[in-house]
């Protein structure tokens, strides 16, 4: 199963590098803000749970029952506008080219070490509570593709 999604999550990094040309684009009928900002964000996420993850102490790891993340991941969705991105996810005021190119090469990294990390590691979630390898990787998969979506959306004339 972790193959797959590291699969899933390399195709959406894929994705993120295709759109990279699109940084400077708005629609604000769909977001305040930029593909860029989407696409920085994204990236930014993938790179920060990546490496909190990897710091993770597997003994520290508790399973819990949390009726959101159950809704949530069931449903693959995440709905617009509900949630608020922590500081240390947030994007610069100004995103260049080179930045993204480059935070695409540490998340690709990221992605890559966190497929062989032993099973009991974990990411704390604000909203989701205690994330297993497999649900981290599953939350990875599902907030990528919904910035992936508001870019598209954006981009539709």
């Amino acid at each position: 199963m972790t193959n797959k999604r590291f699969e899933i999550l390399n195709q959406l990094l894929s994705g993120i590098e295709a759109n990279i040309q699109f940084k400077d684009k708005e629609n604000l009928s769909i977001s305040k803000s930029t593909v860029g900002w989407q696409l920085d964000h994204s990236l930014k996420v993938i790179i920060k749970v990546s490496e909190w993850t990897a710091q993770s102490n597997p003994q520290d790891h508790k399973r819990n029952f949390n009726f959101m993340r159950l809704i949530m991941f069931t449903l693959s969705y995440i709905p617009r506008g509900k949630g608020k991105a922590p500081k240390y996810v947030l994007p610069p005021e100004v995103i260049t080219t080179e930045d993204l190119n480059n935070q695409l090469e540490i998340a690709k990294n990221q992605i890559s070490i966190l497929n062989n990390l032993p099973e009991g590691v974990y990411f704390k979630h604000f909203i989701f509570g205690m994330l297993s390898k497999k649900q981290t990787l599953r939350f990875l998969e599902i907030h990528t593709k919904h910035h992936l979506k508001i870019v598209r959306d954006i981009l539709k004339k």
